[in-house]
Parts: structure tokens; sequence; C-alpha cells
């Protein structure tokens, strides 16, 4: 290495004087803001499902392009591998693995096209568009695209509750914006639509559908920014002028004067509860796209500053500040702004003081999404557990996934359950807590979804019910979840029952084989038995899953769990996973299985704990070596740059707290597991003006191990932190090395 002349030793002592004494050093940049690192592009691509568009955080809009295609890869509307744009629509799912949404299409087009076309596939579409990713771009609460078969630019924005969109023409082009209510993909399926042309700068309208949510109603009011000259619409399956629409118009084409300049805007605003809604949810301000970019962007950046790291390595703030973006996308507002919204059966609510929520992917989120966002968003903890108790109130039991606040039972469990008793012990309590626990008691006491099989023989025998293994496990989960929270509140009996039936993990464990089992009701194992095997979601033990990923959900009492099969077997084991095959067998093999290292299937939410498992058995070493080869392999800055379906945030937020070295292995134990950070340094920023930091002395791509930590000053020896002492704010410092440390952590792994 050369060494620095003389005179750059001079330059540099110079401005280490200078700021030591405080004095400004022209042209030292700042460091950027997290917002600028992130890329929405990320998780488009491969299996991650998710979408490009604007949005704000948490916001009821999620305005993005949608390429017209029915297929799993396209659950949000839009995949990366894609060319074609068919119009931009309102509502739209965030990595989930089904799909559903894609509401109110509108598409610039610079000619008049037939409505009434035959479309039986994305090729009949009229008003469809070819567009390259070239002149494409997204940033949070913005995106930017050119439609090259209508020479038209594309700009969109959004508030909480208003999409903008800005369209900018050719000169001397024709002007004209299709309006498709009659669009659908994947599961979505128009059952009832209207648009009226209220004055020439109004339209209004609804849209009610049916697929993965039931009863889906949504009123909408859109405002150009200059008159309608004239319009086309379909109805009754004809193309009417408006003189003559007189029929149920499902479709429209709306003409604007090309005379009085190329950008045309529009704003829109909906609600599930009515028209009248929709008018006092849209922003009542003026056309000034601009404006609103810059306001969706700094509510972006305000939200992003709730965690900032230090790494010298930009791709790495990529990934973690993309990440981190995408855990704010949902549950998205539900609730109008005079708080009504609309419930499954036509009910409607009024929420009153507080904002109700909907997408609530609960089966993957109460992992490490919800937790996250107890420590980055607690303010919106409790209008979320608001919402889950509101369903409550009609059904007389906790939600399973909502979605545009219809019940979907999607998935296995009622992790609505965790996600509310992990709040109360985490301190966050502004919701009606006895109240909660007679929700969380009464859902886990009814015999819906084999609770009744689960009740009857302490375990769901897999002769009576498909996914009975991961069922049952996840039951007992839950079960632990309410027998904490019955003893919090006094409730001696409550917490003996539930405790004990929290124990059915144990009745499918096979010694034999080391693996939880499918057996009858007397006992009898399932055969023949390959723990590589997998059937998706038919005729199966294991949900999306085979028995190598869904035998280690026992995360409420990880040490008698480890005794079933004893520490020595338990670590080869676990260590097997990592280092197995990974070969799925079956003829109907779950897409869901992705990411794999070994049997360890990452871009599934089953595994995302078992990493952590390591140090349950006094071998934390392992625990930081496979987080970090996990942090290495499943996560890039590329479009395919999630393993597997980001899932509403879950997929996204494993990275964020992995990465600085944290994770809730059991979310309702208010604890964090210590993993490997992978930063220099972390912050999360807390309420009150308190900040919790987490600092990685001598990190690096070798040095991965933890040879000491110390917790705001004091020697820690244990593989754990609390949320208690997170919140108290602080610093955990890490001495980071590349051999393990075989001292550090042992036999202090569990809660005092």
């Amino acid at each position: 290495m050369n060494k620095p002349s003389l005179p750059l030793y001079f330059i540099l002592f110079f401005a280490i004087y200078s700021c030591k004494k405080n004095v400004s050093i022209a042209n030292v940049e700042p460091e950027p803001s997290p917002i600028s690192y992130v890329d929405p592009f990320v998780g488009t691509g491969g299996h991650g499902h998710t979408y490009p568009g604007a949005t704000t955080p948490f916001g009821m809009i999620q305005l993005s392009p949608n390429n017209g295609i029915s297929d799993w890869d396209w659950c949000s509307g839009y995949h990366y591998s894609d060319d074609t744009i068919v119009g931009f629509t309102h509502l739209n799912l965030s990595g989930t693995g089904i799909g559903d949404l894609g509401d109110l299409l509108f598409m610039p087009v610079n000619k008049e096209i037939d409505l009434a076309v035959p479309v039986k596939s994305r090729n009949d579409i009229p008003y469809s568009s070819k567009f390259d990713h070239a002149n494409e771009e997204a940033s949070p609460g913005f995106y930017r695209v050119f439609l090259d078969d209508h020479e038209v630019e594309v700009f969109l924005t959004a508030s909480k509750r208003t999409g903008y969109q800005k369209y900018l023409f050719r000169e001397g082009d024709e002007q004209t914006v299709v309006v498709d209510l009659g669009f659908a993909i994947n599961w979505d399926r128009p059952t009832e639509s209207s648009i009226e042309l209220e004055n020439p700068t109004t339209i209004s309208g609804y849209r009610y559908s049916t697929g993965w949510a039931n009863n889906q109603k949504v009123f909408f009011v859109a405002e150009f920014s200059k008159p309608v000259v004239d319009a086309n619409f379909l109805s009754d399956g004809k193309v009417v002028d408006n003189h003559n629409a007189n029929g149920v118009k499902t479709a429209a084409q709306f003409f604007f004067d090309a005379e009085t300049g190329t950008n045309l805007q529009v704003k829109l605003a909906l609600s599930s509860v009515s028209i009248e809604n929709a008018k006092e949810n849209l922003d009542a301000n003026d056309f000034n796209f601009d404006k609103r970019k810059e306001e969706a962007t700094a509510q972006w950046a305000e939200a992003l500053e709730t965690i900032k790291i230090q790494t010298p390595v930009d791709s790495l703030k990529t990934i973690f500040y993309s990440a981190l973006y995408h855990t704010k996308l949902a549950p998205v507002t539900f609730g109008d702004k005079n708080g009504e919204f609309r419930k499954e059966n036509d009910e409607i609510i009024k929420a009153g003081d507080y904002t109700a929520y909907s997408t609530f992917s609960l089966w993957d989120t109460f992992r490490a999404q919800h937790p996250l966002l107890t420590l980055t968003d607690p303010e919106k903890v409790p209008d979320m557990i608001r919402s889950l108790l509101e369903y409550y109130k009609t059904e007389n039991i906790l939600p399973v996934w909502t979605l545009y606040g219809n019940e979907t039972n999607t998935m296995t469990g009622y992790h609505s359950v965790p996600v509310i008793a992990e709040a109360y012990f985490k301190g966050i309590r502004d919701f009606d807590v006895e109240f909660a626990y007679e929700a969380m008691k009464n859902t886990m006491m009814q015999d819906e979804r084999g609770l009744d099989l689960y009740k009857e023989y302490g375990f769901i025998p897999y002769n009576l019910l498909d996914e009975s293994v991961t069922i049952t496990l996840e039951y007992a989960y839950n079960d632990w979840a309410v027998a904490q929270m019955a003893q919090a509140l006094g409730k001696n009996e409550d917490y003996r029952y539930f405790s004990q039936r929290a124990k059915a993990y144990q009745e499918l464990f096979d010694p034999e084989t080391g693996f939880m089992r499918g057996k009858t009701k007397d006992g009898v194992w399932n055969e023949p038995f390959d723990p590589k095997f997998s059937n998706h979601r038919e005729h199966t033990d294991y949900t999306e899953g085979n028995a190598w990923q869904h035998s280690w959900f026992v995360l409420h009492e990880p040490e008698a769990f480890v005794a079933l099969h004893g520490q020595e077997k338990f670590s080869e084991r676990l260590e097997q996973l990592f280092t197995e095959s990974s070969e799925i067998t079956g003829d109907n093999v779950s897409a869901d299985i992705s990411g794999l290292i070994g049997q360890y299937a990452h871009g599934n939410e089953p595994s995302h704990h078992i990493a952590y498992l390591f140090n349950k058995v006094n071998q934390p070493w392992r625990t930081q070596y496979w987080v970090r080869e996990i942090l290495k392999t499943q996560y890039s800055t590329q479009p395919d740059g999630l393993s597997g379906n980001e899932d509403a945030g879950q997929m996204s937020a494993w990275f964020v707290l992995s990465s600085m070295g944290i994770y809730p292995l059991n979310p309702v134990s208010a604890q964090y597991e210590i993993g490997s950070p992978l930063f220099e340094e972390s912050v999360i920023q807390l309420q009150d003006g308190k900040s919790f930091k987490i600092i990685a002395e001598d990190v690096s791509d070798v040095n991965i191990y933890i040879q000491s930590a110390q917790l705001n000053g004091t020697n820690l020896d244990r593989t754990f932190i609390t949320h208690d002492e997170i919140l108290q704010g602080g610093q955990l410092h890490f001495k980071m090395g590349p051999e393990p440390n075989l001292n550090w952590g042992i036999n202090n792994t569990t809660a005092k």
C-alpha cells in the first residue's frame, strides 16, 4: 500500500482538528438519508410478490402498475420479468401468496379504443402498452414509467387516503383516460360496478367483487385537473356516448382538450362504505403533483428514521432500508377519515378514536413483523389490536387473515392471539385488556378449524384433518400465549388449563425418528414416512412444507422441547437440518419451499426461528454462523432479492432484526435472542427521545462470532435481551472475532 503524502497528512490533521473544534468544513457531504437507499423493485422479481408503486406508511392507497397477468408470481399485480402494463390500480397486495385486489384501473391512452372488445387473455386488452425498465423508476411514495405504445409518461404518488397520477402526453396527441372496473386478476371477480360522470371534472362509482376477499366493496371518487370534453361508456356490453349511457356502466374512456397543455392529472380516493365517504377521504388540495410527491417522500423519510445503521457497504444499506420500507406497507389503513369502515357482513362500524386496519397476514407476521412494529411503530400497535378485536365483536372469534375487512381463513393457527399477548407483555396496553383476554380465550375454546378435535384428543389426528401436525403445534403456542395472559391477569384456573394444553406438541413427537409426525387418535403413526416429502395443502400433515421444516415449532417451551430429544441429539439434528440434502420429494411439492440451505427453507416462515434454537443448546456460535449464512445468501439488492414471498413484511422484518443481531424467537416472551450483528452500529429510535444502540466492534464478513458483550457497560453473558432493556435505552456492545468463543453465553440461555 502507498503511504499518503505529507500534504495529505496535514489535510487529515486539519480536518480532525477542525471537527473537534466544531469548525464547519466545506465540501463535507452529510450522510445520505435512509430513504435514498430504498429500492422498491427489490422483491418484485423471483417469488417476492411485492409491488413497486406509490403508497405511504400503512396507507389506504397502493397505487401501482399492473401487468394484467393472473399467475402466482403476479399476486401483487406486477412482476419484474414482464414488459407490459395494462393500467394503474389503486389497491394492491405486498408479497402475499394469493392474489386479489387490483381494483380501480386507470390507463392513459392517446387514441380512442373499443371498450367492447371481448377479453379472454391479456393480449386482448385494447389499452395495454409495452414498457422498458430503462424508462421506469421508483422510490418510497413515487413511481414513474413511460408507456411505449401510447407515448405517455406516467407519474404516481399518494397520501394516506388519496392516490395521485400525472400523465404527460406528446404534443398534439389525443388525451384520453380509460377507467375499467371490470378488470380483474387472480382470485378477484367483479360482481357489480358503476361509473358516473358527476360534472366535467369529477367521476365517481363503485366496484363490488368476490375472491379471496369474499365480499369486497370499493366506492370511489376521482377528480381530473381539466374538464372532460367527451366520454364513451361500456354500458350493458355496448359502447355508448355520455348522453346515452343509461345502463350499468362498467368501463369508460374520457377525452380531454389537448390544446390546454400536455399535462393531465387525476386524484382519487376510495372507501369501503360509500361514495360520500370517498369524497371526504379525498384530499382538498390543488393538482400540484410535485408537492404531493414531496409530502409522500417526507412521510417515508420520517418513517425510515426509526432505525439507522452504519456500514461501509452500500449494498447492505440498500437491502436493509428496502427491507425496513417493506415492513411498513401493511397492515393498511382501512377506516375512513370519519372513522367508518365496512365489515364482511356489510355492517358499517364507526371506529371512533382509533384507525381501523386490515390486511393482517398473521400466520407470517406474528413471528417478526409485529414484534418489529412494537419497536418502530408502537403508537400504531393498539389500533391494530383494536381492529382485531372489532372483528371478534361480530364473529365471536379472532381473525385469522383479514383482507379488506374480510376473513379469508387463510393458513393455520389463530395468531391474533400471540400478537395481542406480545403487546401486553411489552407494556402496550392502550386497549381493553380484559376484553382482549376474553377474545383470546373464547377463540381458543370454540370448535372451528380443528379445535374440536384438538380439545377432544389433545392433538389433531392426521386422518381426521389435513395439516394436523402444523395445526397442533400452532394451537399449542396459541394456548401458551393465552396461559401467560391468564396468569398475568390472575386467572389461575385458566392458566393451568391452557398451560396443560400448550404441551400438545409432546403428543406428536416421535422419539425414534426425531420428527413431529401425524398419528391417529389411537396413537398409530402415519406411514410411510419421508421427512422430505411435500404435498401442497392436501392430504398432508404439514402446511407448505415437510417434517424437516415443521418439526421445530415449539417456541414456548424450548428447554422441554430439547429434552424430548436429548441435548446432544437435538444439536446434531439441528445441524443436520442445514447440511442435509436439499432434495424435496413428492409429485405436488409446495412452491413455498424455497430459499433452501439443506432442508432449512428461508423462503417460508415456519423456518424463520430455527437458527436461533442453537442458543437453547449452549451452542450460540452455531446460531451466529447460520444466521450470517442466511443473511448472506437469502437477500440481495436485485428484483429477486427475496428468497420467498415477502408476506406483508415478515420476510423483510427477519432481515431487519437479524442484521442488527436480535430476533424474537418467542414474541410473547418479550425477549430477543442474540444472533450475529451485520453492521458496525445500529440505532433504534425509541419513544420519549430515547434510543438503543447496538455496536459490533471489528465486525466483518470474517468476524462473525461474538467474543464478548456488554449491556450499558456491564458484561452480558446470556444469549438474549429483553424488550424492557431495549426500551430503557442505552447500548449493547459486541466484540466480534473470526473464531467462536465457546465460553460466551453458555448456560445463560434462559430468563431467570
